[in-house]
């Protein structure tokens, strides 16, 4: 886990590994749609530029998603405190939608032909995908359950993951934490910089105690003692790899239905503009929903599931439905 790649010298400021991958992905995802956009006979820069504003309405999407689903946390804060992204606390799917509300609108405003842009733009949100999960495993976010499977990791004691296996999570139906810390390793410190110990019952209401003030033993314990961090799914490179497979297929999927209009044979409903779009949020969708499973950070809602359950099941819903609509609407001619 490496939330920090490096500070900038002679200042506080940091260089986040989440906000790399989301750089990387972002260069990544412009190579593809720019090759696809010149296979189509589109205006590549067009794409270039819905993909930027793509990417500063996913930031926004994400963050505002984030302040939703934790509300209770920002409440009582300024909007300040709301906008601080350089603090972390992005969620993926919030940035998705709205980056897709953003790229939609531009090419309407632009009078461009929308299914073939979407298309385009959706191999490229998918491999942008990849790279941010990256980032997620990097920063220690978006963390799996324990599990004894032989693919695994362990994030250490000051991770998210660990924050979670060492209390209760009522919101999870989990009522015992994973590892039962003492009392000893929760507190909060003084003004005069010394760390005072929890009361046993009140425990879980304080902070744990921070790394660098654990005594020699405190170390040992966590790092090969019965507090050791436990092993648990590496959710995140599960759906970054998903996101991968899922780019090529898109990809393959859309240079089929270019060969196919160059050719000038029938092109079939599937191969049709907008489908390898709306196949995009059926692969994500349906990843999403089962990768939740195997995830221990999201609270569960009324009915079992998670809130990215039920959108995700509203995604593929909806995106079967438009496969079925771009399937009857006419193919349209390239440019």
């Amino acid at each position: 886990m490496h939330p920090e790649l490096f500070r900038i010298p002679f200042t506080e400021l940091t260089v986040k590994s989440y906000g790399v991958m989301m750089v990387c992905g972002f260069v990544a995802a412009i190579f593809v749609i720019r090759r696809l956009s010149r296979g189509m006979g589109e205006n590549a820069e067009h794409v270039t530029t819905a993909a930027l504003y793509s990417l500063i309405a996913g930031v926004v999407g994400a963050r505002i998603f984030y302040v939703i689903h934790y509300w209770q946390q920002f409440k009582d804060h300024g909007i300040v405190e709301m906008l601080a992204v350089w603090k972390g606390g992005l969620e993926l799917l919030g940035g998705v939608l709205l980056a897709v509300f953003v790229i939609a609108a531009y090419l309407r405003i632009n009078k461009l032909p929308v299914r073939r842009y979407l298309d385009i733009l959706g191999v490229g949100l998918m491999l942008a995908l990849a790279f941010g999960r990256i980032g997620c495993f990097l920063n220690g976010c978006c963390f799996g359950k324990p599990t004894n499977f032989f693919i695994s990791v362990r994030f250490p004691y000051d991770s998210l993951s660990y924050q979670s296996q060492v209390r209760p999570d009522p919101a999870r139906y989990r009522e015992k934490p994973y590892i039962d810390l003492p009392a000893d390793f929760f507190g909060y410190v003084n003004e005069a910089g010394e760390w005072m110990t929890a009361p046993e019952e009140r425990k879980y209401d304080y902070y744990l105690k921070p790394a660098r003030l654990l005594t020699p033993q405190e170390k040992l314990e966590v790092a090969e003692g019965p507090f050791r961090p436990l092993p648990v799914h590496p959710t995140e490179l599960y759906e970054s790899f998903s996101a991968f497979v899922g780019c090529v297929l898109l990809y393959l999927h859309r240079r089929k239905g270019i060969a196919l209009k160059k050719q000038r044979k029938k092109v079939p409903a599937l191969f049709h503009p907008g489908i390898t779009f709306a196949l995009m949020f059926i692969i994500y969708g349906s990843v999403r929903f089962f990768i939740e499973f195997l995830r221990d950070d999201n609270p569960f809602q009324a009915d079992g599931l998670t809130i990215s359950q039920n959108l995700s099941i509203i995604l593929v819903t909806a995106s079967l439905v438009l496969v079925r609509l771009f399937a009857k609407m006419k193919s349209g001619r390239l440019s």
